[in-house]
């Protein structure tokens, strides 16, 4: 079979004349359109025969890496596999084709969705009120913060313009502050990885709207300090904000509220297997304590990302109550076991007991030049999707592994002997991991070039094969 006939983009497939449709001749009267409205040249779009197009992207689909193909260990994402339950559900004619502006009364169905879920998202993460708007993590945290900043302005508190952020947060905590007008103060973690309660101390004054915290932290570390923390936060007169990423690991064990956070977001695209990768879909939903709903804003005119939330729902109720308390430490058991069986051969350098991901430095010996760049891409030679690297900032080779609870054992194991050989590669044919990937359709690129000079277009008037 020619592949490489259909590893090209469909632009060059395209000939003069070729077509892949046929319509019916147009019976409707013939409107003129506006000159402002039409084109100076027809849109060069690829005429292309049904079986090429149909080959082309048949192929293309093959080359994606998803939870369906195999082990995807994406530190602080929560690739979690997705129960096919949840898309049959989501797929039923009466939940996808509703419309946001159809009477209420034809909807009530799906409103019962939203209020069963607002009410089990309250419950597990200790809150008293959930909105479901938010459509992503990024879009929850943004929302969170605004109900904290509208919570101090009106207690005339408008001098609280600062939110405190640890050290190892996820980059998408400075990044909401700051588009919510708020001044980001960095608070430093200690060497154990967690945070620096007198570096913490020199920052809290009257001038902090919030801190922001992931725990477990980017590390997998538990704060085993939080309560000392909220209560530092809570005296100088700001509010805790809980980042959702990092809960698949407290479900069954404790809950945010109980911390003493106020202010939650959950994202149901990982901690409820929704899912997500290549720009969405995704949910965060925002939960409050006490009087603080009163300030849910209306970043969304309707109730979010509908399907989004009912796979959520569905996966919550297929655990149901007594399952669901298994998540957290199974996710626990499945991260500790693989960091205990690789860290005679990858740096270790924090060895406090982790929950649901942990972060290796690179391989021990650093004699052999191989990168933790270079142990991601040889990963791809074996079928598994590669860690998250490079991050947390905190070590310069990291290496940040979450297997997810519902990984087997089968699969964890493999995955650990893989490992396991990459690292006996690098020590006795090192240019064999610095070279991979050797059998996926695209080797190394210059991500530097990729990201500086991006080709988001075909070249006009370029149909030929390449």
């Amino acid at each position: 079979m020619n592949n490489q006939l259909y590893s090209n983009l469909i632009f060059e497939l395209s000939r003069p004349g070729r077509m892949g449709s046929s319509l019916p001749k147009n019976d409707f009267p013939r409107h003129e359109m506006p000159v402002s409205l039409l084109r100076e040249h027809a849109a060069e779009l690829p005429e292309c025969d049904e079986p090429t197009v149909v080959r082309h992207y048949t192929n293309h689909s093959g080359n994606n890496f998803g939870v369906d193909n195999g082990f995807y260990p994406l530190g602080s994402c929560t690739m979690k596999y997705n129960p096919k339950i949840n898309d049959e559900i989501a797929g039923m004619r009466d939940f996808q084709n509703i419309h946001p502006l159809q009477p209420e009364s034809t909807v009530q169905g799906s409103l019962t969705v939203t209020t069963m879920l607002r009410k089990i998202l309250a419950n597990l993460t200790g809150m008293d009120d959930f909105t479901l708007k938010p459509c992503a993590g990024a879009h929850g945290e943004l929302t969170g913060l605004m109900i904290i900043r509208s919570y101090h302005e009106s207690r005339q508190d408008t001098k609280r313009t600062k939110v405190i952020v640890p050290d190892s947060a996820h980059g998408t905590n400075p990044a909401s502050a700051a588009v919510c007008g708020l001044e980001v103060v960095e608070v430093k973690s200690k060497d154990d990885g967690t945070v620096d309660l007198e570096d913490l101390a020199t920052k809290l004054d009257d001038t902090v709207a919030a801190m922001m915290m992931t725990n477990p932290n980017t590390l997998g570390l538990f704060e085993h300090d939080i309560v000392r923390i909220v209560e530092m936060v809570h005296r100088c007169g700001g509010l805790m904000y809980y980042d959702g990423a990092n809960l698949n690991p407290l479900l069954g064990v404790c809950r945010p509220g109980d911390m003493g956070f106020d202010v939650v977001h959950v994202n149901l695209h990982k901690t409820f297997s929704t899912p997500h990768g290549g720009g969405g879909p995704g949910s965060g939903p925002v939960g409050v304590r006490g009087p603080l709903s009163q300030f849910f804003p209306t970043v969304n005119p309707y109730h979010g990302n509908f399907l989004v939330e009912l796979r959520a729902l569905v996966y919550i109720l297929t655990l149901g109550r007594e399952n669901i308390k298994q998540v957290g430490p199974l996710a626990t058991l499945n991260a500790t076991y693989i960091k205990e069986r690789l860290k005679d051969l990858y740096e270790l350098p924090i060895t406090a007991l982790s929950k649901h991901e942990f972060v290796f430095n690179g391989l021990a010996d650093k004699s052999t030049g191989v990168t933790t760049m270079d142990v991601a891409k040889r990963l791809l030679d074996f079928g598994f999707h590669a860690p998250t690297i490079y991050f947390p900032l905190l070590f310069h080779e990291a290496m940040m592994i979450e297997p997810t609870e519902n990984e087997s054992l089968e699969t964890i194991d493999a995955f650990i002997s893989v490992m396991r050989q990459i690292a006996q590669e690098a020590q006795e044919q090192p240019e064999q991991v610095k070279s991979a990937p050797h059998n996926t359709p695209i080797k190394r690129v210059d991500d530097v070039l990729a990201a500086r000079q991006p080709i988001l277009k075909f070249p006009e008037s370029s149909t030929e094969m390449v």
